[in-house]
């Protein structure tokens, strides 16, 4: 009996390890798949949108225009497709001629666009009776604008990108000082270009992380990549065959937005159609936002409410405007997660069908120009029925001088709060109400966010601040506001919220509180773990930047120095920063660093004038006026207003004892800057010489 069982268990042991043994075999020879193979693989069993991994690289316009040569060529003449692109008179839309002249009469300025050759330029001038007392010629590098509204005009040193002072506006073909430079605020040649306008008036720019305004690469116009998402992959599949058939299924090598959830697809226009203030989260910057994404995971974006001026809106309110309207809201069915929604349907290829969208209306590869008032009606007709003229209340004569069209009621043009000379759209559909008679007030309610319900504390504070420092430097009730976010009463909250208190008090031009900060973090040992990241937004870099601003205008140019040196080497390519390093480093008497900080920054920018007034001052005190001359010069020749270049030059001819020529300039200061307490001391201590 034991034999017996002692055999069974020998044999099933047998078996045990015979099958071990296959299996062990079977392992072993068993191929790992190619990467071909595994790539395929991944596509077979993909459930979401692959391209939306930031290692999936962009493959350019030119690359999607191999297999779509139809929807390429309709896409180039759309406002999106003009965009930008290089100075040329084939991009431009404006008209030329001797009598095109722009004339600001508050800083005293005329310009003059003109064609030299091929290359266009502003000429800047001043006259003094029929006498032109300056003139500077600036070269024009690109166009922005598709000429739907506007051609604004920018130039490029070295890469770093400034806005010239003059537009075209097409609509009423006219030449004006560009948006924002009006009534005194004229910059001139000076307003920075940046990343957040680069990455929504055109594809996805190269930029030099550490500056404010410095690029490497600026594409020609928006392309494919930027609603479709990153090519790579897409182009390999189908150049290993994998192709699918999109009125069956999702291609999710490449995102198509008409097949997104109702949520997605808005954010793929609102990335950019909802301008406003944009606070990115934590970590991320304006190149992080990929189609299929949630845009409130990158950014929380911000717009003001004021009370009874529903009416008014700027130019890329577009989203904000249509989130407004009762035909958005009804058409869809509100998600109870994180207040995201989503259309009927939302498994099905298209989800938009059954909710008003963008695309409900616009077809993004279509010139808007070429479509006619038809074929909006239609779609307003699909929801409401084709009986809807029939229960139209508006006066006959109103209806028939607009041919019906229920657009021109329901969605006014109207003149843009941002950009004159414009008149565009307005999203917001409504039933039209008579304008009131009375005068409005316009009441400042509160900052809400457009794209995301339920933004984070920090991101309503620095919302607040951002709206000061950018949009509203005469509210200061904004930094109270944003104050309530952010405590103090800890060290290890002054640590947490270091930067957003430092912003705060530098707006309010608080800079002993400022260095309060600072001394309860240092206290601690805290400081060395704060100011060390470097990334787009260079806040860190900024944050040190002020720091630096509370010591030097109390005077401690020590610790100035210190904190104007740590800015720089987070953010080498911010001019600024080094322009204040070289300050410190002259009142240290660090002639020879503050000699190599300001040739650097020429190096990087000629046309830098605070750099070019400050390295003369350097040659002077160092006895050699004549080389000082020479770069007081060059700074007026950029700017006759600039008064410290003008102080200068007064001071060098004070230097070489010729009063009467340093009262000249002393007396342009204070034409200009009247209340100057430097120019009225000198000009009062030259009176009796």
């Amino acid at each position: 009996m034991n034999r017996k069982g002692g055999a069974v268990i020998i044999r099933n042991l047998f078996v045990v390890l015979l099958l071990g043994v296959v299996i062990f075999s079977a392992t072993y020879c068993r191929q790992p798949l190619s990467p071909k193979e595994a790539f395929l693989k991944t596509l077979d069993t993909a459930k979401h949108y692959l391209n939306i991994n930031d290692t999936v690289k962009y493959v350019g316009m030119h690359t999607c225009m191999l297999c779509h040569q139809g929807i390429h060529d309709s896409f180039v003449h759309t406002g999106m497709g003009e965009s930008f692109d290089v100075a040329s008179k084939k991009k431009s839309s404006a008209r030329f001629g001797p009598h095109e002249i722009v004339y600001d009469k508050a800083k005293d300025f005329y310009y003059h666009p003109f064609w030299k050759n091929d290359s266009l330029y502003v000429y800047e001038y001043r006259l003094q009776g029929r006498d032109t007392i300056y003139r500077h010629e600036q070269k024009i590098s690109y166009i922005i604008g598709s000429g739907q509204h506007t051609n604004s005009h920018m130039y490029s040193v070295n890469g770093y990108l400034y806005q010239a002072p003059i537009t075209f506006y097409t609509q009423k073909e006219e030449w004006d000082l560009a948006p924002g430079f009006s009534d005194g605020f004229n910059s001139r040649f000076t307003r920075e270009v940046g990343l957040e306008c680069m990455s929504c008036h055109n594809s996805y720019p190269g930029f030099v992380k550490g500056s404010t305004n410095k690029f490497t690469e600026l594409p020609s116009g928006i392309a494919c990549e930027r609603c479709h998402g990153a090519g790579e992959m897409h182009v390999k599949a189908i150049q290993l065959g994998h192709i699918v058939d999109t009125t069956k299924a999702i291609d999710y090598t490449i995102v198509n937005p008409a097949k997104l959830p109702v949520d997605l697809q808005v954010d793929v226009c609102q990335r950019c159609h909802l301008q406003g203030n944009a606070v990115l989260k934590p970590g991320k910057s304006f190149y992080d936002f990929r189609p299929g994404m949630h845009l409130s995971d990158i950014e929380d974006v911000f717009m003001p409410k004021y009370e009874g001026m529903q009416d008014e809106f700027i130019m890329a309110s577009h989203i904000a405007r249509l989130k407004m309207s009762k035909c958005f809201i009804n058409s869809v069915d509100k998600s109870p997660l994180k207040g995201r929604f989503r259309g009927a349907g939302a498994d099905s290829l298209k989800p938009y069908l059954s909710s008003l969208t963008c695309v409900t209306c616009h077809n993004p590869h279509i010139d808007v120009r070429s479509v006619g008032d038809n074929a909006f009606n239609s779609i307003c007709q699909n929801c409401h029925g084709k009986k809807v003229t029939q229960v139209c209340t508006e006066n006959m004569d109103v209806r028939n001088k607009v041919g019906d069209n229920c657009v021109s009621c329901h969605m006014p043009k109207g003149n843009t709060l941002d950009i004159p000379h414009v008149i565009t759209t307005d999203h917001y559909i409504r039933i039209p109400m008579p304008e009131r008679e009375t005068e409005r007030v316009r009441k400042f309610i509160t900052l809400y966010d457009v794209n995301n319900p339920n933004p984070s504390s920090e991101a309503r504070g620095r919302a607040f601040i951002q709206q000061f420092a950018h949009f509203q430097s005469d509210f200061p009730a904004l930094l109270d506001s944003a104050k309530h976010y952010f405590p103090d009463s800890s060290p290890e909250e002054v640590k947490r919220n270091f930067s957003d208190l430092v912003s705060i008090c530098f707006y309010k031009d608080d800079y002993a509180e400022i260095i309060r900060y600072v001394d309860i973090v240092q206290q601690k040992n805290l400081l060395s773990n704060i100011l060390v990241h470097r990334d787009y937004e260079n806040a860190d870099a900024w944050t040190a930047y002020r720091v630096g601003e509370a010591y030097f205008q109390r005077g401690e140019n020590i610790s100035a120095n210190m904190f104007y040196k740590k800015a720089t080497e987070l953010a080498p390519f911010v001019l600024e920063f080094q322009n204040k390093l070289g300050t410190t480093e002259v009142l240290l008497n660090q002639l020879a660093e503050a000699n190599k900080t300001y040739n650097y920054i020429l190096s990087e920018n000629p046309q830098f004038i605070p750099a070019l007034t400050n390295l003369g001052y350097i040659y002077l005190m160092s006895g050699d006026p004549a080389h000082a001359k020479e770069y007081y010069d060059k700074a007026l020749a950029l700017d006759p207003d600039d008064k410290q270049a003008l102080l200068n030059t007064a001071g060098w001819y004070i230097f070489n004892k010729n009063y009467k020529q340093a009262k000249v300039y002393l007396a342009m200061v204070l034409k200009k800057y009247p209340d100057d307490l430097q120019a009225k001391s000198t000009m009062d201590k030259l009176r009796g010489i």
